[in-house]
């Protein structure tokens, strides 16, 4: 593969950690003392969900989510943190990658009326995949320095 002013390797790891950033970037504006104290984030979300054209997506919030709020906003918080400094880092990238995808896809889901946040998740998903069939751990990531998952190489 030819590139330019990088390998194909490097560009796949500024890649991963530009979508690494986005998490952080989605975590660092996230009001956490809202979240948290006052359940902002998942009464916003039980609104969407009450309201949704798909009854699966009803009735899943209401068997997972409700009936344990402040667990699923510390999960929800903590996982855009966890996504974030997992594929900055580069370690345990391809779980971050994985895990990313499906955060995405299920805000995608929740959010399918907002078409001002479909493009951003649609897109994040669309990086995840690329960078998780790529391999884009393999440069600049504590997973090379370390040899985890080298299998892969």
């Amino acid at each position: 593969m030819r590139t330019i002013w990088l390998s194909g390797a490097e560009w796949l790891a500024v890649l991963r950690i530009g979508l690494g950033l986005w998490w952080l970037e989605s975590w660092r504006h996230k009001d956490k003392k809202g979240w948290f104290e006052r359940g902002t984030g998942i009464a916003w979300a039980a609104d969407v969900a009450g309201k949704h054209r798909w009854p699966f997506v009803k009735g899943g919030f209401e068997k997972v989510v409700r009936p344990r709020p402040r667990l699923m906003a510390y999960v929800v918080v903590y996982a855009e943190l966890a996504l974030g400094l997992g594929l900055v880092l580069g370690f345990l990238t391809p779980v971050a990658l994985v895990g990313g995808l499906l955060l995405n896809l299920l805000y995608l889901v929740l959010m399918i009326h907002d078409w001002a946040e479909q493009g951003q998740n649609a897109m994040m998903a669309l990086i995840s995949l690329v960078a998780l069939f790529a391999m884009a751990w393999q440069t600049w990531s504590l997973d090379a320095a370390t040899g985890l998952f080298g299998q892969f190489r």
